[in-house]
Formats: structure tokens, C-alpha cells, sequence
């Protein structure tokens, strides 16, 4: 795996870049009074015109090109013809599938103006994934990075989702290592040169706890409080990390 992943570095990156895209794209049109089913059209048709493919689209069944999560919905939310409003947050995830290589990314949005709570919420999410980010290298461990997420988390009052995780990631869309969000330093697997996984921190407002809804996908929190996401697709290297979808 050491030798050969430049290779997999570089259609990883060609993948990043178009889900990358496809978010800004997403800003664009992002206000109150545009229905989820607005932006999956949206992703859809941007991934395609840059020659990749959306692997969410009937991945396990899931009927979308993206998954729309707002507010108390923590992930897999199906777009839908519901109409966002003033005030609300909504996590877009996107994953581009380009030369038989995944890249995966997600970003949570403020639909015009959101509550003080809200907003520090979106900040920590984002903050967390960033810090964890920052300590990748060779050699440190998997728990690492769940406890530097978790403790920025939990200093700020908020908690983390324990029933979804960060995933390995390349040719196959899902594999392992589990990256969990929370965890214990110096614990886990030691990450290696070459490994490809995302950091997604999902974050509640209130308790950690979800439950699945009838369709099988949309998974929210049990009491209802509002969750956040951030997602990034990164590489391991000997000194640091490269992030494949700024």
C-alpha cells in the first residue's frame, strides 16, 4: 500500500474536487424557500457534467444523488419537496465517483439567519473536524483523533454521535477503518502512510442518542435537538495529511 499510493492519492483527489464543487455549487443557491429536491437536482447534474457519477444515487437503495439533513436530522436525510426556512441548518453530503475512486464530503449550511445556538453548534462541528484534521500523521492512532474531537465537543456543551462513524475510503465507498468520534488517546489502530478515510463529526445540540425513521435512512436525534456535520476525505502521510476535498 506504501508504494502504490500516489496513485490513489491522485484519483482520489480528481473524485474530491468535483464533491468539492459540487457544495460550492450548493452555496450558490442555498436561501430560505428551496426545497431539498432543488439542491439533489443540483448535485446530480454538477457531478455528471464533470464526468463522475453520485454514489449515493440507489447505493443500498438510497433514491437520491445526496443526502439533505436539516436541522434534528443527523444524517441520510432524503431530499425531498420540503421547503427550507429562514433559520434552519442543513448538512449536504455529497460523494463523487470518478474513475472507479470515491470522494467524500459534506458541509453543514446556515439558511439565512440561524439562532445563536445554532450557529455556535455549526462552528464546533466544523472546529472539531478541523482540529482532528490538523494531528493526522503516520503512527498516531485512530482513538487520537475521536478523543480530539470529542473533547472540543464536550468542553463547548454539545455531544457526539456514537452510532455512525468516519469510514475508509477509495475504490470501495464504504470500508475499514471505522473512524469513530470519540474515543480514548493512544488507543486504536496506528494510522499507516497511504490510508485513505473520511473525518465526519455529527454533533448534537442536546444527547448523543438517534433513532432510524420508517424509510430506513433518516436517522435524527431521539430528543429532537438540533445536529451539525462537517466531512472531509483525507490521506495519511508520513509528516501530516493531505485533504482531498477543500
Amino acid at each position: 500500500m506504501n508504494d502504490n499510493y500516489k496513485e490513489s492519492f491522485e484519483k482520489t483527489r480528481q473524485a474530491g474536487v468535483i464533491a468539492a464543487g459540487a457544495l460550492k455549487e450548493v452555496k450558490k443557491i442555498i436561501r430560505p424557500g428551496i426545497t431539498t429536491e432543488e439542491i439533489d437536482k443540483l448535485c446530480y447534474e454538477y457531478i455528471n457534467d464533470n464526468g463522475a457519477y453520485s454514489a449515493p444515487l440507489f447505493y443500498r437503495g438510497f433514491p437520491k444523488s445526496c443526502c439533505t439533513s436539516a436541522n434534528h436530522i443527523v444524517c441520510h436525510g432524503i431530499p425531498s419537496d420540503k421547503i427550507l426556512n429562514e433559520g434552519d441548518i442543513l448538512n449536504v453530503d455529497v460523494t463523487a465517483f470518478k474513475d472507479g475512486w470515491h470522494g467524500d464530503t459534506s458541509k453543514t449550511f446556515e439558511i439565512g439567519e440561524v439562532s445563536i445556538k445554532a450557529k455556535k453548534l455549526v462552528k464546533t462541528t466544523y472546529e472539531a473536524m478541523m482540529k482532528a484534521i490538523e494531528i493526522i500523521r503516520e503512527d498516531i492512532c485512530l482513538g487520537d483523533i475521536g478523543a480530539v474531537i470529542q473533547d472540543h465537543v464536550e468542553q463547548e456543551g454539545f455531544s457526539v454521535v456514537q452510532d455512525f462513524c468516519g469510514h475508509g475510503i477509495g475504490e470501495v465507498f464504504h470500508k475499514e477503518p471505522n473512524v469513530l468520534h470519540y474515543g480514548k488517546k493512544g488507543t486504536g489502530q496506528k494510522l499507516k502512510t497511504g490510508m485513505i478515510f473520511t473525518i465526519e463529526p455529527m454533533i448534537n445540540l442536546g444527547k448523543f442518542e438517534t433513532k432510524i425513521l420508517n424509510d430506513g435512512w433518516t436517522a435524527v436525534t431521539k430528543d429532537k435537538s438540533l445536529s451539525a456535520q462537517f466531512e472531509h476525505t483525507v490521506g495519511v502521510k508520513a509528516d501530516g495529511c493531505e485533504v482531498f476535498t477543500l
